[in-house]
C-alpha cells in the first residue's frame, strides 16, 4: 500500500512538471511559494490583525495556531517521519526554488497557511476570510508545482492546519473567558 501511494505521489509530481509548468506560471508561483517561507505572510497578517482591538481575539487565535503548527508539524512530525524531499527520490523531477533545509512530511507551508486562513475564514468578514483561504490553497498547491513536496505532504499539512485552527480557537476562547470572569 505504501509503495502504491509513493508511486502515485511521484506520478502526480511528474505529471505537474510535464503538463502544468510553463514560463508564465513559474515566476508567479515561485513568488507565492516564497511568501509562505517560514510562515512569513501569515505571521505578518497575524500581527496586523493583533494590532486592531476589534480583531485582537482572532489575532490571538491565529498566533496560537501558527505556534501549534510550528511545534506539531515542523518540530515533531517532520523529525518523526523523516521523509526526504521528492526531488531527491524521483528521477527526472526538478525543483524550482532554493532547496529547503528541512524534511518533507508534512508541508509546513500548507499547515501554516490553513491554520491561519481557516481562522480568518471562520472569524472575520468573508471579504477577508475568503481571499485568505484561496491564498492558502494557492500556496499549498505551489509546493507541488515547484517540486519540493509530495501531494500527501501537502494534503496532511492542509488537514493538520485545519485541525490545529480549531484547537487554537478552543484554547483562546477558554483563556479569553477565564480572563473576563
Amino acid at each position: 500500500m505504501l509503495q502504491f501511494l509513493s508511486e502515485l505521489d511521484g506520478g502526480i509530481l511528474l505529471w505537474i512538471q510535464e503538463y502544468f509548468r510553463n514560463p508564465v506560471l513559474t515566476p508567479i508561483l515561485k513568488v507565492i511559494t516564497n511568501l509562505g517561507n517560514g510562515g512569513a505572510i501569515w505571521i505578518l497578517l497575524t500581527l496586523l490583525i493583533l494590532l486592531l482591538p476589534k480583531t485582537r481575539r482572532v489575532g490571538c487565535m491565529m498566533a496560537v495556531a501558527l505556534i501549534g503548527t510550528l511545534l506539531i508539524n515542523n518540530m515533531l512530525l517532520k523529525n518523526l517521519v523523516a521523509r526526504t524531499r521528492p526531488y531527491e527520490v524521483i528521477e527526472g523531477l526538478t525543483y524550482l526554488v532554493k532547496r529547503p533545509g528541512d524534511l518533507s512530511f508534512p508541508s509546513g507551508h500548507a499547515g501554516c497557511a490553513f491554520s491561519a486562513a481557516c481562522i480568518m475564514l471562520r472569524r472575520l468578514p468573508k471579504r477577508y476570510g475568503i481571499p485568505a483561504f484561496v491564498f492558502a490553497i494557492v500556496i499549498s498547491l505551489s509546493r507541488l508545482y515547484v517540486g519540493v513536496h509530495y501531494p500527501s505532504d501537502v494534503l496532511f499539512g492542509v488537514v493538520s492546519g485545519i485541525l490545529i485552527s480549531y484547537a487554537a480557537e478552543v484554547i483562546v476562547e477558554r483563556i479569553w473567558k477565564k480572563e473576563r470572569s
